[in-house]
């Protein structure tokens, strides 16, 4: 499950990796300087770029300095044991996503568990075979590359859409936690709901709940979820299922906002209307009657009727229908986004 994209390189790590040519950076966690021996050789023979620890606290520094591919670390040391590292590793976020796998003498069921636990994606036991061990980093090494290829890919994705006024967010189900948004999907939600993350708007956790189970089981894309304020609206659709675990799924949402002032000055400039007969047409679109209109705008309902003739004259239209379909058609062309 990947919520976040992995942080970028620290300065250090960069320039382990340029000495390195581009090398795997391994952190090696062990107070037995022998055990560190064997393993930096055959690492370094391998042509990955190591790293040693002889103790937690050290660990713990170098890792947040550096930033490691993958940390090797010894379960029982003196002081800070492996066990405590691992779990203060995965509670950072610098460091969380790094894969680590614990190097043990206890082959007891509880202890391996105990490993995996606190935050292991694998082990191996002690006595140390260096051509395990690099089988085995091997492994764990591609799927982190793919999850930083698929975070990098993700990232560039998101701030397309933030690039083309769009936002998007990320909902965990069914406690309804936002884990993840754009800085433009922050900014709405916060001006449209009043709300921060990780509180997911009320209207919109109760939107996701209702339509999910169908999105899910059935593939169906339920009807967009729309938040008026004033003249504008926030319009949210379903995008897709981005994670799922025994504890629940989590679901992308775009957002994009709609402004009738940016789509009436739109209509007015394509069809070559007047400001007023852009707006009167707009509610001819909404589905307004003329009286509605006249008392939208603090006008007479003959008014109105005044300018929607002007407009039948300029779209070459006899009808109120004929109109609002012209109009539809070049609103959909110009913001297609917008809810009619």
């Amino acid at each position: 499950m990947t919520t976040t994209p992995p942080p970028e390189p620290s300065p250090l790590a960069r320039s382990l990796r340029d000495e390195g040519v581009n090398a795997d950076l391994v952190l090696i966690v062990d107070d037995v300087p022998d055990n560190l021996a064997v393993l930096h050789d055959a690492l370094d023979e391998s042509g990955y770029t190591v790293l040693i620890a002889t103790n937690g606290e050290q660990a713990l520094q170098r890792a947040a300095q550096a930033r490691p591919d993958i940390v090797l670390l010894d379960a029982m040391m003196p002081g800070i044991d492996g066990f405590e590292v691992a779990r203060r590793l995965k509670a950072d976020a610098a460091t969380a996503h790094i894969p680590i796998v614990f190097m043990t003498g206890l082959t007891e069921t509880e202890h391996l568990v105990a490993a995996l636990e606190a935050g292991g994606v694998d082990y191996v036991t002690k006595p140390i075979k260096p051509k395990e061990v690099l089988a085995r980093m091997n492994v764990h090494l591609q799927g982190a590359r793919r999850a930083r290829q698929d975070a990098r890919q993700a990232g560039q994705a998101r701030n397309a859409l933030d690039a083309f006024g769009y936002a998007s967010i990320t909902v965990r189900l069914p406690e309804g936690r936002l884990i993840w948004q754009t800085a433009l999907a922050r900014d709405l939600l916060h001006r449209y709901c009043e709300t921060r993350a990780p509180e997911t708007p009320p209207a919109v956790l109760e939107w996701l709940l209702r339509h999910t189970p169908d999105a899910r089981q059935r593939g169906i894309e339920p009807p967009a979820l729309s938040i008026a304020q004033g003249a504008n609206s926030l319009t949210l659709r379903l995008h897709q299922q981005t994670g799922q675990d025994d504890d629940g799924d989590e679901w992308m949402i775009i957002m994009r906002e709609v402004s009738d002032t940016g789509v009436i000055e739109a209509m007015s400039l394509s069809l070559k209307l007047t400001a007023r007969e852009a707006e009167v047409l707009y509610w001819v679109v909404k589905g307004k009657t003329n009286k509605d209109i006249g008392e939208i705008l603090g006008s007479s309902p003959a008014t109105a009727k005044k300018h929607l003739e002007r407009v039948y004259v300029k779209l070459g239209v006899e009808t109120r229908t004929a109109a609002a379909g012209v109009a539809i058609k070049r609103i959909r062309e110009l913001q297609p986004q917008f809810e009619i």
